[in-house]
């Protein structure tokens, strides 16, 4: 966001009705706005060029519940298929991600458990939730505004606001752990110090991430698979599940090989050809580089190749 120009809608009611402060006859009317506004930031974050014309916007709020939410212009589907959302849609909500982390004062996390976002929605459209931090800090919705314009400011082709409404306007409705390890590696990577919405933050925690993400699938013993390309695609396979590279949460090809040594890493590389090919990775072509995910819709294969080596009809291994 290179500057502010006319106040949308939302804006200007919010500003007529008082901010934060708004009283409760006003939420209806707030309301009304903000659903224009998240459905206007959905359809243009599928462009090419989005918020140009009026800027895409997305709105955080305290709740004496549920400690801080943001409601953003993506489908409550992102919350069990990353896939859901364009990838410029997937870095807003990582950001936003980031912010609600700021705004809530969390510490930094050490065990699964110590993961605490929860994904619902409001009026149709994602709705995320933090709870503050145990020392009683108070969830802070106008720093994480701050907070997430901040981070989608060098985004490029972008141009982003966001808000802070008053408590109890937004009404969260089922509300429970996100389904996709990338929202929860999202959180991770945030309270982690690091920006989850760069591709490549996750790879700085790996061995932290292993930890407070395990994977869900069971147990496995990829290292002793007597095949060395099979072995090479599990141990491909669960290193980016382990980092919730699932969908838009993204990582460049060449780190596919990555703790491969010698004439391994060349096999690895073979073998991450032949994921792409068999469909369990899709590529995201990125400046100057490749980049690829998981195929969340290939999720039950990926899983079955990771836990048991039993690899689907099409995967040619070389």
């Amino acid at each position: 966001m290179t500057g502010r120009n006319a106040p949308t809608a939302l804006e200007r009611i919010l500003a007529e009705a008082g901010g934060t402060r708004a009283p409760r006859e006003r939420h209806a009317q707030l309301r009304t706005a903000l659903r224009d506004a998240l459905a206007h930031g959905a359809a243009e974050l599928g462009r090419p060029r989005s918020g140009y014309g009026r800027p895409v916007e997305l709105a955080f709020a305290e709740d004496g519940e549920h400690g801080l939410l943001a409601a953003l212009p993506a489908p409550p589907a992102l919350r069990s298929d990353p896939a859901a959302a364009p990838e410029r849609g997937w870095r807003v909500v990582a950001s936003a991600v980031a912010a609600l982390a700021e705004g809530a004062s969390l510490p930094v996390p050490g065990r699964p458990e110590d993961l605490r976002l929860t994904a619902g929605e409001h009026d149709g459209f994602l709705l995320l939730a933090l709870p503050s931090g145990a020392g009683g800090e108070r969830p802070d919705a106008e720093l994480a505004a701050l907070a997430a314009e901040e981070r989608l400011r060098p985004l490029d082709r972008l141009r982003v606001r966001a808000h802070a409404l008053p408590p109890g306007l937004l009404r969260p409705a089922d509300l429970r752990a996100p389904g996709t390890p990338s929202l929860r590696a999202a959180e991770a990577v945030a309270r982690l110090g690091a920006d989850p919405a760069d591709p490549g933050a996750a790879e700085a925690f790996e061995d932290v991430l292993a930890v407070l993400l395990p994977s869900a699938s069971a147990p496995v013993s990829a290292h002793d698979d007597p095949d060395p390309s099979c072995r090479a695609a599990r141990r491909i396979l669960r290193r980016l599940d382990g980092m919730g590279k699932w969908g838009g949460y993204h990582t460049a090809f060449e780190h596919l090989y990555r703790g491969f040594a010698g004439n391994e890493r060349e096999l690895a590389s073979a073998v991450g050809e032949a994921l792409l090919d068999a469909g369990l990775l899709q590529e995201k072509p990125s400046v100057g580089q490749r980049h690829v995910f998981l195929n969340p819709r290939r999720a039950g294969d990926i899983r079955r190749l990771i836990e048991t080596g039993a690899s689907p009809p099409e995967l040619r291994l070389p």
